[in-house]
């Protein structure tokens, strides 16, 4: 019966013109402000999910690394009985340490990762080859795959990879002499490939076979920089996790493809929650309309409140049938702002409509993901607000004291 009232309010004609413009601008402000945030939220959790698939191709599921110092050591009984264990369903070794890349007079600072044959079955970097391939080569005739940032910074030609060039080493049997020539191992190696994944990964990362690089770096036989690990993504993740802590012991660290880019991915949510936050103050400001448009109504239908509460209605009856229509206004809004929200990001879904430009981004237009989540949230905030907005000339209402004239 309340919301009958309520509606009946928003359609019919008013003495007075004003009531239904500021009635329909309330309903369009809270229709573009929610529109907005659902696209804004969509658009967040695009880039969200390209950059988790990024950092996926380029992160296994869970890394070992030494608790202390920057080597660990794994025999093959322990990488057996890892490698056993329920879920696990590959496992990587890998060396890595910082080297110096020199290509004629072009030198660049760069992190040499050393990676077995199976870097391929628990991440995915071959997939980002844009030049040359995915070739590492021997202990003896090293090939190495680069960012695309280091190929820049130092002229390789991956493509044809006529010229060698020279990777420096720490030589770890020689620390004291560091800072000279010296404390370095060099190399000649063949540019073989280049990567694009991420500009932090294409400017930092070199790969080449893990034998050299434990060679170079003088390693024993059972010693590695890390172990990456891949999980059966259908069984419980934590519970692998602790099976492999309770079996290696506090000495080697574990941490998710998340807890390796905590600082990232919190990043990433703290944007998109401030954003909310920002676009809920504009919301709250819209809503001010609906306060002035209810004033304006509760001014208007004096007679009809007298007439209710002559026939029994009480003060709290009242205040329901406009707090209701503060509601329905709101609930218009936001359903005119979900559907044109949607239609929006249905679009650049399917035809990309928007682009990206520069030319320096893995794809050309704004990545959409639409959430259930979010209208969840974005609805639920509407009502929370148009509450609130409509409380104040609502409780109004239901305190007038009219009387009817005879």
């Amino acid at each position: 019966m309340k919301l009958l009232f309520a509606w009946r309010y928003f359609k019919s004609e008013k003495s007075v013109n004003a009531i239904n413009i500021i009635s329909w601008i309330s309903v369009l402000a809270i229709a573009v402000v929610v529109a907005a945030l659902i696209i804004v939220f969509s658009v967040f959790n695009g880039f969200e999910d390209l950059v988790k698939s990024l950092y996926a191709d380029f992160y296994a599921d869970l890394s070992i690394t030494p608790t202390l110092g920057k080597t660990l050591t794994l025999t093959q009984k322990q990488l057996n009985q890892l490698q056993n264990i329920k879920g696990v369903v590959n496992i990587s070794l890998a060396a890595e340490e910082k080297a110096v890349l020199v290509n004629g007079d072009y030198q660049s600072v760069v992190t040499v990762r050393g990676v077995d044959d199976a870097l391929n079955k628990v991440s995915n970097i071959s997939g980002h080859i844009m030049r040359g391939s995915y070739a590492l080569g021997t202990s003896e005739k090293p090939s190495i795959v680069v960012g695309v940032g280091i190929e820049n910074a130092v002229g390789l030609d991956v493509e044809k990879g006529l010229y060698p060039a020279t990777l420096y080493m720490p030589n770890r049997n020689n620390s004291q002499h560091l800072g000279s020539i010296d404390g370095m191992n060099s190399f000649s190696v063949t540019p073989a490939g280049t990567f694009m994944v991420q500009e932090d990964f294409d400017n930092k990362y070199l790969f080449t076979n893990l034998g050299f690089v434990k060679y170079m770096l003088d390693m024993g036989a059972d010693e590695y920089s890390s172990c990456e690990v891949r999980f059966d993504s259908t069984l419980n993740e934590k519970a692998i996790i602790k099976h492999i802590q309770l079996l290696l012991g506090d000495k080697y660290m574990l941490q998710t493809r998340y807890q390796q880019n905590q600082s990232l991915y919190t990043a990433m949510q703290i944007e998109k929650w401030v954003i909310y936050g920002v676009t809920c103050l504009i919301l709250m400001v819209a809503a001010f309309n609906i306060i002035g448009a209810l004033t304006m109504l509760v001014l208007e239908k004096q007679k009809d409140i007298a007439v209710l509460k002559a026939i029994g209605a009480t003060d709290g009856t009242i205040q329901s049938i406009f707090l209701s229509e503060g509601i329905l206004l709101s609930v218009i809004g936001g359903a005119i702002g979900i559907a044109t929200a949607t239609i929006i990001c249905l679009l650049q879904i399917n035809f990309h409509l928007i682009t990206l430009t520069g030319g320096t981004f893995l794809i050309d237009y704004y990545p959409v993901k639409l959430m259930w989540s979010d209208y969840v949230i974005v609805f639920l905030t509407v009502l929370v607000i148009a509450v609130l907005a409509a409380w104040v000339p609502a409780r109004k209402a239901g305190k007038e004291l009219l009387a009817l004239k005879s």
